[in-house]
This record gives structure tokens, C-alpha cells and sequence, in this order.
């Protein structure tokens, strides 16, 4: 039976509009052109509004920007998934950003909503194995319905911190843009930047040579 997902029919913001119809990102959210690296840092990794799934105390954080209508990010998923289950050290920001369509700010609001109830993984994963490109409303509402989440619940939260998720989705906008990122999907894994889809092995990889450049004495 088809649940009434309230978020499926909210209006599109004025700041995801720009974004749909070619808009520079800079001039929605204006972050510095130059960010101070520690306090840009500590945004990135450490926002308290951000999902983070796996060890919230890991030694590589993974940092993933991702679009629920992106193909390469739906790709990817399931191999991130999988490494956060076989490395227990890794820590996982999630940075929904929703760049191609309207769909995917819908997606990004309830996502984001879900983690009220500790079900962002759950939503995130079911979100991720849609197939239509662009998903529709209906796409959602089936997504939200297998992911086990509280739909009174995650409605009340969609409509009572919608500030708070609106604001989240900017800043997630603005550290893309201080990144000068171009597309979906991205991970920053410790210092590296990986700007495209990443298969099991890539991301072991990666992490892999994260630990080794955080153990490599530090020069001058």
C-alpha cells in the first residue's frame, strides 16, 4: 500500500532552482574563493548536522558527495557499503548534494530528515538502489517504504527542521563549490580527492594510502 510522503510534494527552493537551471554555485552560497584550511577542514569533516556512518572515530575518514540521481554514485554505493563493513577504522561523511534534478533535492531532504531516528544508512542505501534516472516521486515513496523508516516520523521531522536541512544542503553546496568540484560522485579520503566512481578495490586503495600518508613523518 502506497504510504502519503509528504516530502515527495515540497516546493522546489530557490537555491536548488539555480542550481537546476545552470546557475553559478558561487553565487548562491558565496563561500570564501581561498577558505582557512582548518576551519574549512573542520566544516568538511566535522559538521554536526552531516550523516556519518561506520566508526565515528575512525583513522581515514571518507567523504562522499553524492547526487541520488547520479549513476556513478549508485554504482559506487554498494562498494562503499561494503567497506565500511569490512574496515572497521573507517568513518564515512555523507554530503548530500543534489545537483540534477529537482528529484534529487527531495531525496536529499528526506535522507537528511531520516537521521533524526537513526536511519540514514538505511534510506541512503535504499534511495541509492533506484533505477530510474531522473526517480519520481512514486520512485521515493517506494524507496522510503523498503528502508524500514518511520514515515509519521520522518514527515514530522521534514516539516519541523526543514530550516535545519535547508541550511545543511547550502553548506554542503558551498564546501563543493570552495572544492571547485564539477560533478558527481566525489570522495575525499584523507588528503586525496577522487573525482569519479570507485569500485571495491579503489576505495580499499585509497584508504589504504590515506594510513600510509598519515603515518609518513611530516616534513617541513
Amino acid at each position: 500500500m502506497p504510504i502519503d510522503c509528504k516530502a515527495a510534494w515540497f516546493s522546489l527552493p530557490t537555491w536548488a532552482a539555480a542550481l537546476l537551471i545552470g546557475a553559478s554555485v558561487a553565487a548562491v552560497a558565496a563561500p570564501p574563493a581561498d577558505p582557512a584550511p582548518p576551519s574549512f577542514k573542520a566544516a568538511l569533516l566535522h559538521d554536526p548536522d552531516s550523516p556519518v556512518v561506520g566508526n565515528p572515530d575512525g583513522d581515514v575518514t571518507v567523504v562522499a558527495f553524492t547526487d541520488y540521481n547520479c549513476p556513478y554514485c549508485r554504482k559506487s554505493d554498494g562498494d562503499l557499503a561494503a567497506l565500511i563493513a569490512s574496515d572497521s577504522k573507517v568513518r564515512v561523511v555523507y554530503k548530500d548534494w543534489p545537483i540534477l534534478a529537482k528529484s534529487s533535492v527531495t531525496a536529499a531532504k528526506i535522507a537528511i530528515a531520516s537521521q533524526w531516528q537513526g536511519k540514514y544508512a538505511a534510506v541512503h542505501q535504499a534511495l541509492m538502489r533506484m533505477t530510474a534516472r531522473p526517480a519520481t516521486d512514486q520512485d521515493i515513496s517506494r524507496a522510503v517504504v523498503a528502508s524500514g523508516v518511520d514515515v509519521t516520523q520522518l514527515n514530522r521531522d521534514l516539516d519541523t527542521r526543514d530550516n535545519e536541512i535547508v541550511a545543511l544542503l547550502k553548506r554542503n553546496i558551498a564546501e563543493a563549490d570552495a572544492l571547485k568540484l564539477q560533478g558527481t560522485p566525489v570522495y575525499v579520503i584523507g588528503p586525496f580527492l577522487e573525482a569519479s566512481a570507485l569500485d571495491a578495490a579503489g576505495f580499499k586503495q585509497l584508504v589504504a594510502d590515506a594510513r600510509k600518508e598519515a603515518a609518513a613523518p611530516q616534513t617541513r
